[in-house]
């Protein structure tokens, strides 16, 4: 096999065998749909989805100062995370570009695993292992030790209760726990990226099939259907979630992103792009930076990533994600827009599609949430 044919995740026959559209992403063999991508969609809206998401990155960081590591290498503070729990964060060059968007779990008092997007895997591999340096702390790449499936949706407690002892109840938003599902050992997680409550199950590969089998028998009565990575998409679209690539980039600082939250100033010690990060907060406190909105819109046409976004004849903005909503049954768009033409109910504002302006009504994000 030459070095750039697409990897293949452990469930690969298995999406076959159930006639997926497969597509490169990331250097990985992907399911796109199994079938209606808004079916798929409305399912993990209103029932349950089961995704293979083992294309993500895993990345274990051990050691006594494994804490200290992630906080110097990460925007976050990583050390107040307990054991058991999970944070969103960012990983930053020196001048504040945002590489990836994260998710690091306490596995335990000195052992971290830290979540990277496929496409950037390599990249923050790489740059924990360089800002490991003086640390005594090991940075090991886990990707293949790990397939990773997601069940999303209102109907995934019940479903994976019916698999498991471990205490689904008790596990909070944004925290993993050690238990077993269907005989198969796995982390189980709480994280999401489609809006709906849901589970993310990180097994090794050899049971990744036993358990995606499970899953499918277990969530049969409940109308669980297998999701590719097309209705995943359009499901993080609604819910307002950032995407590496559209939303975020490295000209972008987390500032720049509507996302300074994340970057924890006040923590212990000095942190890669502190600086720069400082200065870009002063920046967008002084003169807000264009804003990341919601567009819907009032025709049909859909607006895709790199369309601008108009008002009064000037541009305005630029569109960053774009497709039709199954849930609102309309087109919408995730778009940077200056600052002047981003609050919700703005007239006048309008996407270039080919040439024809398109009205478009800005809107907070997100544009849906789901009731508790």
């Amino acid at each position: 096999m030459s070095s750039n044919a697409p990897r293949r995740t452990a469930l690969d026959a298995l999406h076959r065998s159930l006639g997926a559209t497969m597509t490169d992403f990331a250097g990985w063999d992907m399911p796109l749909r199994y079938g209606s991508e808004r079916d798929e969609h409305v399912a993990v809206r209103t029932r349950a989805g089961l995704f293979d998401l083992s294309h993500m990155g895993e990345i274990t960081v051990t050691g006594p100062q494994a804490a200290a590591l992630l906080n110097h290498a990460l925007v976050g503070n990583i050390a107040s995370v307990g054991v058991g729990r999970a944070r969103y964060t960012m990983i930053c060059r020196a001048d504040g570009g945002i590489l990836d968007d994260l998710i690091v779990y306490r596995l335990a008092e000195t052992e971290y695993m830290v979540v990277a997007n496929a496409s950037n895997a390599e990249v923050v591999l790489g740059a924990l292992t360089e800002r490991a340096g003086g640390f005594d702390a090991e940075v090991r790449d886990d990707r293949d030790a790990y397939a990773l499936l997601a069940v999303q949706g209102p109907e995934s407690p019940g479903i994976l209760k019916s698999l498991t002892d471990a205490d689904l109840d008790g596990l909070k938003y944004y925290a993993g726990l050690p238990g077993t599902v269907a005989g198969v050992p796995a982390l189980i997680a709480r994280t999401g990226y489609t809006g709906e409550d849901g589970f993310e199950l990180f097994v090794a590969p050899s049971d990744a099939e036993k358990l995606w089998q499970a899953l499918t028998e277990a969530g049969a009565p409940a109308g669980l259907v297998p999701c590719g990575l097309s209705c995943r998409d359009t499901l993080r679209l609604e819910a307002g979630m950032p995407l590496y690539g559209h939303e975020l980039t490295t000209s972008l600082t987390p500032f720049d992103a509507g996302l300074g939250r994340v970057v924890k100033f006040e923590k212990e010690g000095d942190f890669v792009g502190r600086e720069a990060l400082e200065a870009a907060a002063e920046r967008a406190a002084a003169n807000p930076p264009r804003v990341l909105v919601g567009l819907v819109a009032e025709g049909r046409r859909v607006p895709r990533a790199g369309f601008a976004v108009v008002a009064g004849g000037a541009v305005v903005g630029e569109v960053t994600s774009g497709a039709p909503s199954p849930t609102l049954g309309r087109p919408i768009a995730m778009a940077y827009v200056d600052a002047a033409h981003a609050a919700p109910g703005t007239p006048g504002v309008g996407v270039d599609i080919r040439g024809s302006h398109e009205p478009y009504e800005v809107v907070a994000l997100p544009f849906y949430k789901r009731q508790k």
